[in-house]
């Protein structure tokens, strides 16, 4: 009964998450078009987050929810959207400045509000994030292949700290900036996670896979293990130490089944 218990609670934030997503996507339509962001989009973002914070409130998990859904909008704009690194600089200058009067700028905006950061942390992690993706596409638009170690070094493109550092800030965590590094240690794991699972849509897409970059999956795989490895040292027993596995765990899961994006 406890475990069914907090698998329908869980489901439950997930479902009035699941709305709030779709609410604000409806208001932002030029950012969200209805391909490839789809009903189920919207729920797996809001079901990850939920299973993460499973004690939170809807309103807690609001910035987690609203951000990584951002964070899917950026990155559509940036690898699927976007033909010249020129227009990559402008999506980071305008996100950065925070002036610009766009859909994009607007939503951020929101959630900026919502955060309400007084440490500069948000901005530098936005920054990081943004950074990271620019990387990346730099790194394509060059005809360029990485190697493993320099696109793990650019696993911020990925967003989870990113996430993570808005949602801790927003619910008042204290000592974030302490987090950071197990956080990282994470984000890496999801991105090697996400890359096994998705690596068929990023060769179709033109995407960078770390499987495009020498190692076989059973090599990704035995990274993911000693990243997890050092995860958890850096994890220890803190008290975000429970969110932090529950990440590993989840994106384990999901990823041996489905994916976030739908059709392109």
């Amino acid at each position: 009964m406890t475990d069914a218990h907090t698998a329908g609670r869980v489901s439950g934030l997930a479902a009035a998450s699941a709305r709030d997503l779709t609410t604000r996507a409806a208001a932002h339509p030029a950012l969200f078009p209805a391909r490839p962001f789809d009903a189920t989009l919207f729920n797996a973002v809001a079901l990850a987050n939920a299973f993460g914070s499973p004690d939170a409130t809807v309103a807690e998990l609001r910035v987690a929810n609203r951000l990584s859904l951002w964070i899917f909008a950026v990155d559509w704009l940036i690898d699927h959207r976007a033909e010249e690194l020129a227009e990559v600089d402008a999506i980071v200058e305008e996100c950065l400045d925070g002036t610009a009067d766009s859909p994009l700028t607007a939503f951020l905006g929101e959630i900026r509000d919502e955060v309400a950061d007084a440490t500069g942390l948000f901005e530098a992690e936005l920054a990081r994030m943004l950074h990271a993706m620019r990387r990346e596409f730099a790194w394509k638009a060059r005809g360029e292949l990485p190697t493993l170690e320099a696109y793990l070094d650019n696993a911020a493109n990925f967003g989870s700290t990113f996430v993570n550092v808005a949602h801790w800030t927003r619910n008042g965590v204290q000592g974030v900036p302490g987090l950071l590094p197990a956080s990282d240690e994470v984000q890496k794991v999801l991105r090697l996670l996400n890359d096994l699972a998705t690596h068929h849509r990023d060769v179709s897409w033109g995407d960078l896979n770390a499987l495009m970059l020498g190692p076989t999956p059973g090599e990704v795989r035995a990274h993911i293990e000693t990243l997890t490895g050092n995860a958890r040292k850096l994890i220890g027993d803190g008290p975000q130490a429970d969110y932090l596995r529950r990440q590993i765990g989840y994106s384990s899961g999901f990823y041996g089944v489905a994916d976030y994006w739908g059709c392109r």
